[in-house]
């Protein structure tokens, strides 16, 4: 047995210990808790987003916009709103239990684990901690290692704020085998498991969790479509395609992964594309500030490799180019693409746009149906018709209509995947929800204590027993 995994299970020990004492249960203790971690997000906003700078490119206002903005709204409201959340709730009592009352119960989990991605590392860090720490538990806290300056932030601000027994950063791999600690960490007994990341890496958490049975939140991620109608106003849609693409240069688990486009708007929508990228980051992308890094060389390689196919099916419509040394790819259309190219074997995770032509609406939906259902999807469309059609006939975790990627800004919009992009979800009072357990009470009243129930049971009873509860 290693020593990080010593270590890591006596943190674990102590926060079970700590969850057992009762101390994380009151409001006043999670105030304070969550007042501390927005104080501090506040107080470092200037370092998170130099390091959001140094791990991803991220500009100053997208990395407050995505990240830190973002957790800032997230905490504020579930500060306003957690004293109702953990009121009890009655709810109504069959008569036939009469005299009763019954409660429901928010109870904490206990003593959780979350996993958080390096596309949005501080984001996908703060905003499920606030969620654990808003319902009473205790966590264990793991940054992506691809994004270091922000794990280090992290790491930092969480020592500052809470005690390890509350709030701890799991130990990191130390000079033993990565692969090895990592399960090693998924082994402990957790109560709840909130992993953001890959499909694949997904399944080995979800496998790892069911060794204890320990419930598992998964945020995914997927092929996101977007549909484009021929109402659709084309120029906006273009306009809030490309930035919901470009966003964190398309490191994003709800980036816009491919446009269906109804054929007669093919045209018009690539034309509208290109001017508001142009619009956005310049005629040299690669030249301005705005547009963030790959995350790695493995990781760009294969988005070249994937241009270098399109462009050999004489696919690439614009863009293409990439520079090596700063992991920088331009916005790149590929187009008419089919669900047979090159860029939708798989899910793209960069700011590659395959855009697909199409004639039936009927016959996108089937072919959506027979898909993995994604993480998210967006409609472009003036017709409220094809808007209920669509949002009624295909399964996604969330999405927009005449926009892309910002539901995720709402806290009163509970989000997560479904299928392949992941389960459970969180947010504002669904991560409230999440981190919790509904416990059941029913109060019996000791002034009248009816006969019907005990043995023996007599003819009369029954009639009773039957008309109360036909």
């Amino acid at each position: 047995m290693t020593s990080e995994k010593t270590t890591a299970e006596e943190i674990f020990r102590r926060q079970r210990s700590f969850f057992l004492s009762g101390a994380t249960r009151s409001i006043d203790f999670r105030k304070k808790a969550l007042r501390g971690l927005l104080d501090a997000v506040t107080a470092r906003r200037d370092e998170l987003l130099e390091a959001l700078k140094s791990d991803l490119g991220k500009a100053p206002m997208e990395g407050y916009l995505a990240e830190v903005g973002l957790v800032k709204e997230e905490i504020r409201y579930t500060l306003r709103h957690l004293k109702r959340w953990m009121k009890p709730e009655r709810v109504i009592t069959p008569m036939v239990h009469f005299p009763a009352v019954s409660r429901r119960y928010k109870d904490p989990l206990g003593v959780a684990l979350i996993m958080a991605p390096w596309n949005y590392p501080f984001q996908l860090c703060a905003a499920p901690l606030a969620a654990a720490v808003s319902a009473g538990n205790c966590v264990m806290l793991k940054p992506s290692r691809l994004a270091p300056a922000v794990g280090k932030v992290v790491e930092s601000m969480v020592g500052d704020i809470f005690p390890p027994e509350h709030v701890a950063v799991v130990p990191p791999a130390g000079d033993g085998d990565p692969g090895q600690w990592y399960r090693e960490i998924l082994d402990l007994p957790y109560d709840h498991i909130f992993f953001t990341g890959s499909e694949r890496v997904g399944k080995e958490v979800m496998a790892a969790a069911a060794k204890h049975l320990t419930p598992v939140t998964l945020e995914l991620g997927g092929k996101s479509p977007v549909i484009v109608d021929g109402s659709a106003d084309l120029a906006l849609a273009a306009r809030r395609i490309a930035w919901g693409k470009c966003l964190n240069a398309g490191q994003t688990c709800v980036a816009p992964d491919y446009v269906l486009v109804q054929r007669k708007c093919f045209d018009g929508l690539v034309e509208q594309l290109k001017k508001q990228i142009v619009r956005l980051y310049g005629k040299d992308p690669l030249a301005g500030s705005d547009l963030p890094r790959i995350i790695s060389d493995r990781h760009f390689d294969r988005l070249i490799a994937l241009i270098d196919e399109e462009r050999a099916a004489g696919t690439v419509l614009f863009g293409g180019t990439g520079e090596k040394e700063k992991r920088r790819i331009a916005p790149t259309l590929i187009g008419p693409a089919g669900f047979d190219s090159p860029t939708m074997r798989e899910e793209i995770f960069g700011p590659l746009l395959p855009i697909i032509p199409f004639d039936d609406l009927s016959g996108v939906i089937e072919r959506l149906q027979a898909r993995p259902l994604p993480l998210a999807l967006y409609l472009f469309t003036r017709d409220k018709g094809i808007e209920r059609r669509v949002i009624g006939s295909l399964r996604f975790g969330g999405g927009c209509v005449n926009d892309t990627v910002v539901h995720l800004a709402n806290p009163r919009l509970p989000f997560g995947g479904v299928g392949a992009s992941g389960m459970g979800s969180y947010h504002g009072r669904a991560g409230f929800d999440t981190f919790s357990r509904v416990k059941s009470v029913l109060k019996k009243g000791l002034w009248l204590d009816l006969p019907f129930r005990y043995p023996p049971y007599k003819e009369l009873f029954f009639r009773v027993v039957r008309g109360i509860m036909r």
